[in-house]
């Protein structure tokens, strides 16, 4: 797949860049996608969930009433998950969610990903993307030269300084980050991807 180069401005520097097939033209696996997607979103949770079971309720241990004789069921105690205030029956607990993946599937997901992309024509390719000092109105004005204003844009970079890091943190629906810290669900959540040519040949490289 052949893509023409832009500039910071939109307008094309009349060159252009063929895609390598080998990273860009794999047929997808759907389920390598899905493994990597799935192990990404269960590192993000903190586990940290918890409540109190019958055991670790700090309640009085005494007989509510009689045992018997009163025509309903037995209470033994105010710890019960049966009274207000009680513990609770199979409780969330705290736990370690993520689970190991291969790097090979890793890998083959991240593929897929970029494949996918690349088939719906969601790669867009500048020359280069810098920004000298913070500001996040001329970084905004870039995007819409470029046809992203508005879109969910991943903005892949070789490295990511400062004042760009700066520029685009507050824009919701832009994300900046280098070559070498793509992942399969930042690339899968993006509707458009925004690849300096330095990195498309960086990425070339590690494959």
């Amino acid at each position: 797949m052949e893509l023409k180069v832009l500039n910071i401005e939109g307008n094309e520097t009349g060159r252009s860049y063929t895609l390598p097939d080998s990273i860009f033209g794999i047929e997808p696996n759907d389920h390598a996608i899905y493994l990597d997607v799935k192990q990404y979103l269960a590192n993000q949770r903190q586990g940290t969930h918890k409540s109190k079971e019958k055991a670790e309720v700090h309640r009085s241990t005494r007989k509510l009433k009689r045992q018997k004789g009163t025509g309903g069921a037995r209470a033994g105690s105010a710890k019960s998950p049966l009274v207000k205030g009680g513990g609770r029956v199979f409780g969330p607990r705290p736990r370690d969610y993520s689970f190991k993946l291969n790097k090979k599937v890793k890998n083959l997901a991240r593929l897929s990903a970029l494949s996918y992309k690349a088939k719906e024509s969601k790669i867009t390719l500048i020359d280069n993307f810098t920004t000298e000092a913070p500001n996040t109105k001329a970084f905004n004005a870039n995007l819409k030269n470029l046809n992203l204003g508005g879109v969910k844009t991943l903005i892949i970079l070789m490295d990511v300084d400062r004042s760009t890091y700066l520029s685009s943190r507050n824009l919701p629906k832009c994300k900046v980050t280098n070559i070498r810290d793509i992942n399969t669900y930042d690339i899968m959540n993006a509707a458009q991807l925004l690849f300096v040519e330095s990195s498309i040949k960086e990425l070339e490289k590690g494959e």
